[in-house]
């Protein structure tokens, strides 16, 4: 098996991970239409699982973006509407019934701001849950991080009652920018790809180890990423952190001194945009690094403002992280400070630097309503800023985010390419079934990009066991597709790895440096220069 969908990578997870969605009180943002427009009524849907009864189920909103407030039925901030219940369903995994609520949002003009809470009770004196309980994301993270690590699965068990989420809807007619709807994407592992001009790799002794790799390579690499056929250029995380890769920021308003610092970022966009390249930062906002001083601050001190940005626990570690790891905290974007911060960080590249968008690492940790918020801010700032995210989830899933990001990385097409070209585990002709079905599942104006490889799996000619012509194959096939390619750097001179990622030092086995000079397999890149140049005629 790959490992693409590490929260869905087995069975056992999936039934954990389709449990904990058919429980409690799921809206998981069931919205008719999915991205409102303009004076379009909104219908909501909530299901309730067999662990708790209501007859009563209620929406609690704003329509000036302030936070909704209220309970058992009453508004303090804001207004009501009562849901009605339309259905009831048998689920044989969840093994029970689940009840169907909807109610209907009125029509709102432009420029609004919809936020709302949902409750549920049943009777005058009984508990009233809040939408979405139990919480999904932190069920399927604590079950794959026992799996990843050989623990035996956490038992199904829906957690304590808790304040649910505050949803949000922009009501807007963004679309993505027209020129990232025929990009053709280069990923960058910037420490990874080129030193620069007169410069050395770094004698480095481990795949964890900083290699020497810097912006000022990239720049002096610019006329290869042009000659290519690349239009964008996707740049591993570029802010101070505590890693060589860059995922655990510790300041996010300065650019690594490793990497080649703020002057080489300026002048790695300026050099990018004079050759119609645009450049994309890679921005983590779901958890940060625990050396950050925020939390440092918030960890120390209980009466700290910051300390109610992050979710404090009874865990080994005292708080939450990402999938447990101690070195990265994550933030709760569910409090108004913490959100407009994160908020302010992407602004501020915008506006200071030029960038012209956002890859956005596990968005699915901040999930949609976050998003809304913060495309709507990128794009006051640069209305042509392309922001996109990665989620790993299944497809019912990423639906949630059309309206609130301009697309998704496509997984799901990663995964059909890989095992049809790459391990050769699924016919053709059933792979371009699945993608027509795929694709006209999503709306056009929702980006999917595509891409045979990236920084956290293994690479294709790798799973392909070497062969250049299974590569081409994928590759040309990639080209095709009707959204926007990415290529991960190496990929098109033949850059592979010794072992899988599930031995040795794990995802680095796919992280090696770029080939250069003599190195490279000249008949590939001249295949991949080819076959982007016929997808951009």
């Amino acid at each position: 098996m790959d490992f693409i969908f590490g929260t869905l990578a087995t069975d056992d997870l999936k039934l954990i991970h389709h449990r904990t969605y058919h429980s409690g009180l799921q809206h998981a943002h069931r919205i008719t239409p999915q991205d409102p427009q303009p004076d379009d009524p909104i219908t909501l849907t909530v299901w309730l699982g067999p662990d708790i009864a209501a007859d009563r189920v209620v929406c609690y909103y704003t329509r000036d973006g302030s936070q909704p407030q209220g309970a058992r039925g009453l508004a303090t901030n804001g207004e009501t509407l009562s849901f009605e219940h339309v259905d009831t369903f048998w689920d044989t995994l969840r093994w029970g019934y689940i009840d169907v609520w909807r109610t209907t949002l009125p029509p709102q003009p432009e420029g609004t701001v919809i936020r709302y809470r949902i409750g549920a009770r049943c009777g005058e004196d009984g508990a009233e849950y809040f939408a979405d309980w139990p919480d999904v994301k932190r069920a399927a993270e604590e079950a794959a991080t026992a799996f990843f690590r050989d623990e035996p699965l956490p038992p199904f068990i829906p957690d304590p009652q808790s304040d649910g989420n505050v949803f949000t809807l922009h009501i807007d007619r963004f679309t993505p920018p027209q020129w990232a709807r025929h990009a053709v994407i280069y990923h960058i592992f910037v420490d990874r790809f080129y030193p620069g001009d007169g410069h050395q790799w770094l004698p480095a002794k481990a795949l964890n180890e900083y290699h020497g790799g810097t912006l000022w390579g990239v720049r002096d690499k610019l006329d290869y990423i042009a000659e290519l056929g690349a239009t964008c250029i996707w740049l591993s995380p570029t802010f101070v952190c505590a890693s060589y890769h860059g995922y655990d920021v510790i300041d996010y308003k300065r650019t690594n001194p490793q990497l080649g610092g703020d002057d080489a970022l300026r002048a790695l966009i300026e050099a990018a945009h004079a050759r119609g390249i645009r450049v994309l930062l890679d921005l983590a906002c779901n958890h940060i690094s625990d050396q950050h001083p925020i939390f440092q601050e918030a960890l120390h001190n209980p009466q700290s403002p910051y300390h109610d940005w992050f979710i404090w626990d009874d865990s080994p570690l005292g708080y939450r992280a990402f999938f447990g790891v101690k070195q990265m905290p994550e933030v709760n974007l569910q409090h108004p400070a913490a959100r407009e911060w994160f908020i302010d960080i992407g602004r501020y590249w915008l506006r200071e630097f030029a960038v012209d968008g956002y890859r956005l690492d596990h968005a699915n940790g901040p999930g949609p309503d976050f998003w809304g918020d913060f495309r709507a801010a990128c794009r006051a700032e640069n209305p042509d800023c392309f922001v996109f995210g990665e989620v790993v989830d299944a497809p019912e899933h990423l639906r949630a985010y059309i309206g609130r990001l301009d697309g998704n990385l496509d997984f799901i097409t990663s995964d059909m390419l890989r095992r049809t070209f790459g391990y050769r585990s699924v016919q053709q002709a059933a792979m371009e079934r699945f993608l027509e079905r795929h694709f006209s599942y999503f709306p056009s104006d929702y980006l999917l990009p595509t891409f045979l490889d990236n920084h956290d799996m293994d690479r294709f000619l790798f799973i392909a066991g070497g062969d250049k012509d299974a590569l081409k194959q994928a590759a040309a096939y990639q080209m095709q597709l009707p959204n926007p390619p990415i290529i991960y750097y190496g990929t098109e001179v033949g850059l592979s790895q010794a072992v899988s990622g599930r031995e040795g030092m794990g995802l680095e086995q796919g992280r090696l440096p770029m080939l250069w000079g003599d190195d490279q397999d000249a008949d590939l890149l001249a295949f991949y220069k080819r076959i982007i140049r016929n997808r951009q005629a």
